[in-house]
């Protein structure tokens, strides 16, 4: 026997240690309700834990933005509802004014002044729908492309009055007869933007087809542009009123030359209606929505004329018509699909959520097994101890003898 060294007591310490320690562990995931409190009790499990976790955070907040989808393109839809409501009273009037048995200058012109009103309101719709400070029906909502970079794809057109800054427009009517309108003047300013050059473009074309004495559409003809790696690319567009629209100075690229316009360097970027609807990158849902303005829409005021011609107005707003029903469409579409994306994260939602549960949560019966086994044990060994401390006296017997 030795008293040094009592082996048996470091054994049950040992032992006792331990039981403390498993008994320690187990009282912690009782209490958290986590398996996982740190990455000593399953490195691996908690990696993959992490990562699903943060799926889960990415799914979840990618619900929310589609529901403000959802919200956006309702508040788009509601507010083209009323723009309808408007269209087919103007298309009510035009039915009307075209009754020229019945209904004198007088009373055409009377229903051009409410035309001339619901034009104004529908302006006023296009340009105040707004979701916070966005607007939605104005044509800047959606996908775009912008300018980007120090380097300018549009050089600022600068127009002073009384120079001699015209060209001439050849056009072709449905007829197939080339009229040629001669020194189509843009107003004197500085166009610092495409869309403000475009603008004064398309007001100097109508006020030049207008003062033309042709019997012809002054909406027919229209420019536009595109933005990409070349510069800013303007062209000539025709409606249904004629087969086409062409500069002298041809179309396309030649027509910067022809407006004095620079080619400068430029990418495209995309703008407004991206919603990010999945936890990745990419997973997107875009929304685009057009100018839905008077203008755009072709029954303005200048463009609808009850007086003079009223049953060619009535074609005008079917187009209208037409244009803001494709519009809708298009949005009802786009919230029928949110609608779906949200129900496909929900569930994906809850499946990775149950995924990381069984991997880091902790399973309550199995945990009580092993805390119970562990409290018994640690009495154990408390006593064990106890008893290997008290083997040492033995040794007294023997001196005694």
């Amino acid at each position: 026997m030795r008293i040094n060294n009592n082996v048996q007591a470091y054994n049950a310490y040992r032992n006792l240690a331990a039981n403390e320690s498993s008994v320690s562990k187990s009282l912690e995931k009782l209490s958290s309700g986590l398996r996982i409190n740190r990455a000593a009790d399953d490195a691996a499990g908690l990696v993959i834990s992490q990562n699903l976790r943060a799926q889960v955070g990415g799914l979840t907040q990618a619900t929310r933005n589609a529901q403000d989808g959802i919200s956006v393109v309702q508040t788009a839809e509601g507010a083209l509802n009323e723009v309808h409501n408007m269209l087919g009273r103007m298309r009510d009037l035009a039915v009307q004014s075209s009754n020229t048995g019945a209904n004198d200058t007088a009373a055409r012109t009377a229903a051009q002044k409410e035309v001339t009103e619901l034009s104004t309101e529908i302006d006023k719709i296009a340009g105040e729908t707004k979701f916070g400070a966005t607007k939605l029906l104005d044509g800047t909502y959606g996908a775009q492309n912008q300018q980007v970079g120090t380097t300018a794809a549009f050089a600022t057109k600068t127009v002073v009055a009384g120079t001699a800054d015209a060209f001439d427009l050849t056009i072709k009517d449905n007829a197939g007869v080339n009229r040629t309108l001669t020194d189509v003047t843009i107003g004197a300013g500085s166009y610092t933007t495409p869309d403000s050059l475009v603008g004064a473009f398309n007001a100097a074309v109508k006020s030049a087809i207008t003062g033309s004495g042709f019997d012809i559409n002054a909406d027919a003809v229209a420019v536009s542009y595109s933005v990409g790696t070349g510069g800013t690319t303007f062209s000539l567009t025709g409606n249904a009123a004629f087969t086409s629209a062409t500069s002298t100075a041809a179309t396309g690229n030649a027509l910067n030359t022809q407006l004095g316009i620079a080619a400068g360097a430029s990418a495209a970027s995309t703008t407004g209606g991206v919603f990010q609807v999945g936890a990745n990158a990419g997973e997107t849902i875009q929304v685009s929505v057009g100018s839905m303005t008077a203008s755009s829409l072709g029954v303005d005021s200048g463009s609808v004329d009850l007086v003079n011609a009223a049953s060619s107005a009535i074609a005008k707003i079917d187009t209208a018509i037409a244009s803001v029903s494709t519009t809708r469409a298009n949005l009802g579409a786009k919230q029928n699909r949110f609608e779906s994306r949200i129900s496909n994260l929900q569930v994906t939602t809850e499946n990775l959520t149950a995924s990381e549960s069984r991997i880091r949560d902790t399973d309550y019966s199995q945990e009580m097994v092993k805390f119970t086994r562990g409290q018994i044990l640690n009495q154990a060994a408390t006593s064990m101890l106890g008893q290997a401390n008290k083997l040492p006296q033995g040794v007294l017997s023997l001196l005694q003898g």
